[in-house]
């Protein structure tokens, strides 16, 4: 059967089984406790953080009646395995972040961030109010999971490098962690880009494993500890502009759930969201200053560097386009964000160039 079958039967069954739930609800009674695995280890700041903020926003908002109970990576399955962990059954729910498993789908890249995307801002404007949360929905129904924005750290940094990179063909040969679409851009430019888990790349970069990384951002990167193993780190990416995580619940589990749990569940995910972000952006900046005081050299990319990821980005995207859900998904997340840009560039976007002229900074 071909994935168009596929998402047609799979509609049509979810319909069948949303009708039978609407006629007999079999919503579940009394306590319950959700097994949540994530992608993180514990204590790992901003993502770990987002994980932590939800598990207790959700026994807080339901007074007990539904908790979380989270896993980190090793504890039930391995960081990189909680998709299909959750998808089966074998946990409730996962946390994590979507473009990891572009192997299922190359659509959940942009349910964290795709190559030249939106800011933190676009992509939740897009996803509450430009279709991206049913999209979201629309995709889970294939794999039997219910989607969640659960955490945005913010835009993401151009990475942690050994070396100075001069010219776009620096890139050639280096071995490079980048999960995602960006990742593939960069394996265009010649990277040998590998996908490794967070609890492993200290390791990987001081082993020599990889030339160099990308993570989160300073206040993440920091207490990661790459500062003592590389010493060039460049702030801006093209990868991440506004990266989101999730919180996907087995869609056995979801539709169990009373409404009330599902509202909790549901409206904890926009606190994380908004919490999280807000910790992340609150902290970066002293965080910078700090790793600058070790000896970290911040960079920029040249623009020739922004221009071969802009071309080799394009190619990327459009490499997928022959998926019907895909391009739905892409062409509801640009309709959104260039509706998005035509005031943000003309209101904020302004008024901070201004700022920076009038006042410095």
């Amino acid at each position: 059967m071909d994935r168009r079958s596929f998402l047609k039967t799979t509609a049509l069954g979810s319909s069948a089984a949303a009708a039978t739930a609407l006629a007999a609800p079999a919503y579940a009674q009394g306590k319950r406790t959700l097994t949540m695995v994530t992608s993180w280890p514990r204590g790992f700041a901003v993502l770990d953080d987002a994980a932590s903020y939800m598990e207790q926003m959700v026994g807080e908002m339901s007074d007990g009646q539904l908790t979380i109970e989270k896993k980190a990576p090793g504890e039930l399955v391995g960081a990189l395995e909680v998709f299909d962990a959750v998808s089966s059954g074998q946990a409730d729910m996962y946390h994590s972040a979507d473009y990891y498993f572009i192997g299922q789908h190359p659509g959940y890249a942009y349910f964290t961030a795709v190559p030249f995307g939106g800011t933190a801002q676009e992509l939740t404007n897009w996803y509450y109010h430009g279709g991206g949360e049913e999209l979201h929905d629309e995709l889970g129904q294939i794999f039997n999971l219910k989607g969640l924005l659960a955490g945005n750290s913010g835009s993401q940094s151009g990475g942690w490098f050994r070396n100075e990179i001069n010219s776009a063909a620096d890139f050639n040969g280096l071995k490079f962690r980048m999960p995602g679409l960006g990742g593939k851009v960069l394996g265009k430019l010649g990277a040998s880009v590998q996908n490794i888990p967070g609890g492993e790349l200290y390791q990987a970069l001081s082993s020599g494993a990889l030339d160099g990384l990308e993570w989160v951002g300073p206040m993440a990167d920091e207490r990661a500890g790459f500062q003592e193993v590389a010493k060039v780190y460049y702030t801006a990416g093209f990868h991440e502009p506004g990266s989101g995580l999730a919180a996907s619940v087995n869609l056995d589990v979801w539709n169990e759930l009373t409404p009330a749990q599902q509202a909790i569940m549901r409206n904890a995910s926009m606190a994380t969201t908004h919490y999280q972000l807000a910790e992340t952006l609150a902290n970066n900046g002293a965080a910078l200053a700090r790793l600058q005081s070790q000896g970290v050299k911040t960079l920029q990319f040249s623009d020739d560097v922004w221009d071969a990821f802009g071309q080799a980005s394009a190619e990327v995207m459009d490499e997928n386009m022959n998926d019907e859900l895909f391009a739905n998904i892409r062409g509801s997340f640009e309709e959104s964000l260039a509706t998005s840009a035509s005031w943000i560039n003309k209101s904020d976007g302004y008024y901070v160039q201004q700022r920076v002229r009038v006042l410095g900074g």
